[in-house]
């Protein structure tokens, strides 16, 4: 059974240990999980660059564990924890360097997490190879999985085409530069609070591709906030585990600046709208009227891979084959999968207008928008 959102401590920063804290949340309670956890850099010494200035990098004692068991035991328990708390259809989100992610991703696929992608974020800033003995380190890699193979889950895929030029998002994210400038978090001395804090638009592009407005994300490595700031903009309900106080302070400080805009679902929800949308037997279309019988369909355009609309709403090709609009298309394609609204094409007039434009003209006609809204 979820869990309602009275029972959760919705929009608060929780102080202490994660696990413990986790282990406190209701059960299959939160929609996603972004995950910042200690690298384990394991650095020795400091590191100056060639003009001896001191490189102010990653030293802090959240970082150093004792072991690389020790690491992976503590990796066990907070992603296990993490597990526990999340929804069947929610995912999770978790970054790292080359020092502990590919570690990560072997106990996030023993604890039976399956992985969806793995994303580079690749710097346009990237702090340089000071001594030169290696490759200037320019990316992180995220982990974005989901509760188990074959899970349903949320992934805004036309938001992220929207972001991109129209064009299918890649996995590997280019243009995100390092939180600097005002949006780094300094101190009355004008020293960096965190020393790895996360850029928002990293945390953008994450939280509108895989939630909801209304949705809860939980962070389980709050730091300063990034993770707070970003839901709190985009309508979703937020809660932050973090343990050093100095970081508390900051993060709620920063969220409480926040002023997002009044809620207006027309803009701040994106959910793909053909999976929202109410559903269309190509058979409604036929009796309809919207198609004929007998009437040519062409894939793709292509005036010689053409089908004939069947009474009983197949298609048949002129060389016999049968089947519903995505088993014929696949005829053509060499058995490939398809998706016969897109790619099979009516002439109307002197244009080719396709199926899947046919269906929302009938949706919009016959008024199932209207009724989906009153149900």
């Amino acid at each position: 059974m979820l869990t309602s959102l009275s029972s959760l401590p919705l929009n608060q920063i929780l102080e202490g240990d994660c696990i413990e804290i986790l282990h406190s949340l209701p059960e299959k309670s939160v929609d996603l999980i972004f995950a910042d956890p200690p690298y384990n850099l394991q650095l020795h010494g400091e590191l100056h660059r060639p003009d001896m200035t001191r490189v102010n990098g990653v030293n802090d004692r959240w970082d150093k564990f004792e072991s690389w068991q020790a690491y992976d035991d503590f990796s066990r328990q907070w992603l296990t924890a993490c597990k526990r708390v999340l929804k069947p259809t929610g995912t999770i989100w978790v970054i790292g360097s080359y020092h502990n992610i590919f570690r990560l991703g072997s106990t996030m696929q023993d604890l039976g997490f399956w992985i969806l992608n793995d994303v580079i974020w690749i710097k346009q800033n990237p702090m340089p190879n000071f001594r030169g003995v290696r490759f200037t380190n320019a990316h992180e890699t995220l982990i974005w999985a989901s509760t188990g193979k074959g899970a349903r889950y949320t992934f805004n895929h036309h938001a992220m085409k929207g972001l991109n030029n129209d064009k299918q998002m890649r996995s590997d994210w280019w243009l995100l530069a390092l939180a600097t400038g005002n949006e780094r978090i300094r101190d009355e001395n004008g020293e960096k609070v965190h020393s790895t804090q996360k850029p928002e638009a990293l945390l953008y592009r994450v939280i509108l591709a895989s939630s909801k407005p209304g949705d809860v994300v939980l962070d389980p490595f709050f730091g300063t906030g990034t993770t707070g700031v970003v839901a709190k903009r985009l309508h979703r309900h937020w809660i932050g585990i973090e343990k050093e106080q100095h970081y508390i302070q900051a993060a709620r400080q920063r969220i409480e600046a926040v002023r997002p805009e009044p809620f207006d679902p027309a803009v701040f929800d994106v959910t793909s709208k053909a999976r929202s949308a109410p559903k269309v037997a190509f058979s409604a279309l036929l009796e309809s009227g919207y198609v004929q019988v007998g009437q040519p369909l062409f894939f793709q355009k292509d005036e010689k891979r053409v089908a004939f609309v069947r009474a009983d709403g197949h298609l048949r090709t002129p060389d016999g084959f049968e089947g519903s609009i995505h088993k014929v298309g696949s005829h053509y394609i060499n058995d490939a999968p398809c998706n016969g609204w897109e790619h099979w094409f009516v002439r109307v007039d002197d244009d080719m207008v396709s199926l899947s434009q046919l269906r929302e003209r009938y949706r919009l006609e016959m008024g199932l928008y209207d009724e989906q809204a009153q149900s």
